[in-house]
């Protein structure tokens, strides 16, 4: 619900659901609450963590429970299958999901997963990682795959051979257990999809559009200071948000992610049509249907005001730099 109150000026309620429980992954928004950024803004947020059990965020946010949502790039199909989804911001430039394999699996490469037991996986949320086996010959479908509760302890096991992993969660956890293995990760054999993107709806950025800018550049502030200052944001998550993880889980989810959030050469939360026409590869989308719903899907935000210079800071400037010279003479003079 979206409440306007005040004269002089107006504070909106917001809620943003996340994708899933609190953690770093999600610190950016923290920070924006936590140093004011949405309060500046004009925004009072509820930031609401998933349910585990059933971590979909599109349906509360379409049905308006909440105006904004953090997703995977399954949002794309979402998009492809009609709904009104505008993505605003991959703030992951890469998969966090990997298969995870134990340091004495003869389990390499993906072309090593031929008759390999492994965990269930969705094709809507995951299929990157299908995919990545799937250009290596590997006829997925055929697989031995495990559907139960505990994959972990299986894995452990022995049960299953390569076990579908979050880069930060499973992997601490057998560091911490001192279990050795490895990742293999999509990344890593060129298949590059977004993930953790901030979006919001049609609707909304048509009613609203100025707190949907305004979210959006305080969102991506947030985490601007969140990636400067990785001590205060980690210790704001944990106490205020995820007490019951430690410090030094944290501080790995951090560092992990930092790499993801912050690749060389790339923008906060940068997105482009040429990569998203790449992922809609992977999931077997045809151009045609791409075309019809790329227009308005990736939001245009407001460009940074230019500067105006007036006419006497251009004069100030110049007087200053044909100054230079002359300064420079008196130097020598007195140096002599």
């Amino acid at each position: 619900m979206i409440i306007f109150c005040g004269q002089s000026s107006a504070t909106t309620d917001i809620t943003l659901q996340l994708k899933w429980t609190h953690q770093f992954q999600f610190a950016g928004y923290y920070m924006a609450q936590q140093q004011g950024f949405y309060q500046a803004a004009g925004l009072n947020v509820t930031i609401l963590p998933a349910d585990p059990d059933n971590p979909d965020t599109f349906s509360n946010v379409l049905s308006g429970q909440a105006q904004f949502g953090v997703a995977h790039s399954g949002i794309l199909q979402q998009r492809i299958a009609g709904k009104p989804l505008v993505a605003m911001a991959a703030i992951l430039q890469f998969s966090p999901y990997c298969w995870m394999v134990k340091k004495s699996s003869d389990i390499f490469h993906p072309r090593d997963f031929a008759d390999k037991r492994i965990s269930s996986i969705s094709r809507k949320e995951n299929a990157e990682l299908l995919v990545m086996l799937e250009r290596s010959g590997i006829q997925t479908d055929d697989l031995p795959a495990y559907a139960g509760d505990s994959s972990s302890e299986d894995w452990l096991a022995g049960a299953i051979d390569a076990m579908q992993v979050y880069v930060t969660n499973e992997p601490y956890t057998m560091r911490e257990q001192g279990i050795d293995h490895r990742l293999i990760c999509p990344q890593k054999y060129g298949i590059n999809v977004y993930s953790d993107i901030l979006y919001t709806t049609e609707n909304m950025l048509r009613q609203h559009p100025q707190e949907v800018e305004a979210f959006y550049q305080a969102s991506l502030k947030g985490w601007r200071y969140a990636m400067m200052h990785m001590d205060e944001a980690i210790a704001l998550t944990q106490h205020q948000y995820a007490p019951d993880r430690s410090f030094a889980q944290l501080a790995y989810e951090a560092e992990v992610l930092s790499d993801y959030i912050l690749p060389a050469g790339t923008n906060l939360g940068a997105m482009s049509i040429a990569k998203w026409r790449l992922i809609a590869d992977l999931y077997a989308i045809e151009q045609s249907a791409f075309n019809q719903a790329q227009d308005g899907f990736i939001y245009q935000y407001a460009e940074p005001e230019k500067i105006n210079m007036s006419w006497m800071l251009i004069a100030a400037i110049i007087i200053s730099l044909l100054s230079i010279p002359l300064y420079l003479r008196l130097m020598l003079r007195k140096s002599v």
